[in-house]
């Protein structure tokens, strides 16, 4: 039996958590909804040394910069395979311009402001990992849709800005797919196949809803928190065919359109 040890076991991961164990596939796992103690360094090694399979979705510590699985227990992942959710953050703001896994990051260019995702991504790469760079991730309890409902939609007005989104269900059948196969290392980007602005994502949510969508706003007018403005700051379009050819992977809902439709 293939055993996967799960660092941090929070949304996208327990989707992939869920899939595993469908295909008979053991998971232990830290992290809040987790059996295992990330502090307990006797237990994490030990469930190390049972694991077939390493899957890290532990963010950078907002602190330090640092990358908390690999600071405690990187010495232990050696001749592990390794695979980490990353970010399509990691590219920077690229004016709309497409994005592949052959564009160089932040922390590869040193061009850009610095990131701690990136750093973490290009530390992961180089200890051989399969890092998942994923966009804006949406889902159950987790979309625009949700964001409506609650009143806390928003319409910012930048002509030409679009991102790339994913649903969660799409990152598990990626993720699953890439750990049966025994997939090369390497950057994989799991994103959909239409990038497309924030204000067409909400105001889709509005029609299903059935409500008037909410006004457009200036940046300043909006008032937004740093990390939220500096999201709006980016600007790119996220390529997924490397996932596709490699891995033999196809979005579920390859727009937001099949997406959304699929949570109301």
């Amino acid at each position: 039996m293939s055993h996967l040890l799960v660092f941090g076991l929070g949304y996208t991961a327990k989707r992939i958590a869920a899939r595993l164990h469908e295909c008979g596939w053991a998971v232990r796992a830290t992290g809040s909804a987790g059996e295992l103690d990330f502090a307990d360094r006797n237990a994490v090694l030990a469930a190390l040394d049972e694991a077939s399979h390493v899957l890290s979705s532990v963010p950078p510590d907002r602190k330090t910069g640092s990358d908390p699985v690999l600071e405690a227990y990187g010495d232990a992942l050696q001749h592990k395979p390794l695979f980490y959710l990353s970010s399509t953050g990691v590219y920077g703001d690229r004016q709309g311009a497409w994005v592949d896994e052959a564009t160089p990051t932040i922390a590869q260019s040193g061009q850009g402001r610095r990131s701690a995702r990136a750093e973490a991504d290009l530390a992961w790469m180089d200890m051989g990992a399969r890092v998942f760079r994923l966009p804006g991730i949406y889902g159950p309890g987790r979309s625009a849709l949700d964001r409506v409902r609650e009143g806390k939609a928003r319409r910012i007005d930048l002509p030409g800005q679009v991102f790339s989104r994913i649903h969660v269900d799409d990152i598990a059948s990626a993720v699953v797919a890439a750990l049966t196969l025994d997939a090369p290392p390497g950057a994989y980007n799991i994103g959909d196949d239409w990038p497309a602005s924030g204000n067409e994502v909400t105001e889709h949510a509005c029609r299903l809803l059935g409500v008037e969508p909410p006004p457009l706003e200036t940046l300043e007018e909006a008032n937004l928190s740093e990390m939220a403005r500096g999201f709006y700051m980016e600007n790119r379009r996220v390529a997924n065919g490397k996932a596709k050819r490699v891995l033999g992977w196809r979005p579920l809902y390859p727009t937001y359109v099949e997406g959304l439709e699929s949570l109301t």
